[in-house]
This record gives structure tokens, sequence and C-alpha cells, in this order.
């Protein structure tokens, strides 16, 4: 069974200098090296005709990942991610290390006020009996604080270039 996902992030700054941020190479190289793990690496990076898509790749060291994950794992949890920007809004592919399963969404980046909201929207699946349920229920809560934690840097990442 798959698990729903949806989660927001506000910043003080417009959508359309979220959006920016979100396809901009040196804000992803920055954001990966202050938050994304262990060998975190933009994997590729293109964009053309107002399309941006990249690859990430991040990781969680498996001393931060509850007993049951890293004897499923056998090891540290390897993140691999792919974004596809468009118009402000964008989807998202994650596959995650050797588990049988994936995260597949959309975000969406609007005015909010006197900021912006992102939006991600998506739905976890972990194809193992009896540990599907709990790697989706950890899946969809660690996404939720690394949004936050993406959210609060390009907020300040902004900030600093006025």
């Amino acid at each position: 069974m798959a698990r729903r996902i949806e989660h927001h992030t506000t910043s003080p700054h417009s959508a359309e200098k979220v959006f920016g941020a979100m396809v901009d190479e040196t804000h992803l190289r920055d954001r990966l090296a202050a938050i994304g793990g262990a060998n975190a690496e933009l994997v590729t990076f293109s964009s053309t005709g107002g399309k941006t898509s990249y690859q990430l790749k991040q990781g969680v060291p498996a001393e931060h990942l509850p007993s049951a994950v890293k004897a499923a794992l056998g090891g540290d949890l390897v993140i691999q991610r792919t974004e596809t920007w468009a118009a402000g809004a964008g989807t998202v592919e994650v596959a995650v290390g050797s588990v049988p399963g994936r995260l597949e969404g959309s975000f969406t980046v609007l005015d909010n006020g006197s900021g912006s909201k992102t939006t991600l929207t998506g739905e976890v699946k972990v194809g193992i009996p009896l540990l599907g349920g709990k790697l989706e229920k950890l899946i969809a809560e660690q996404v939720a604080v690394l949004l936050d934690k993406e959210s609060e840097f390009t907020s300040e990442w902004l900030a600093n270039r006025g």
C-alpha cells in the first residue's frame, strides 16, 4: 500500500525568486554542500527552453537510521532524486538506494501573501512485505524534514543575494 504525502513550506521571498533558486545550478550546489548529507552531489543538470532538469544524490549515514531500516539496507541510505521544473512547477522522482520503492510527486511554487508557498504532493511506495509500511512512513517523515531544511536554506540563500 502506498502512502500519500503533502507537505508545505513557506518563504518570505516571492514565488518567482524561489522558483529561480530551484532552477539555479549554483543554488543547488550550495544547498547540497550545506545539507546534502554524505557524498552529496549534483549528478546532472540541464536547462533549455524554460525547462530545467537535474539529478541529485544525497546520503543518510546508517547510524542515523532506525535499526530495522539499517538491517534492510545493509548500510547507508543513498537517495537518487530527479527533478524537472518549468513555469513555477516541478515533478520529482526519488529512488531510495537498494529499497524496492520510490517517491513520485509534483511541486508548485505560488505567491502567498507577502511571500510564497511551495507544496509537494506525492506518493511513497515501498514493495517490501511487512516492512514496506514502516519504510513508507519513515521516508515520508524524512522528506518533510528535508524539505523544511531546504526551504530554510533557500530563504537564507536568497536573502544573502539581495
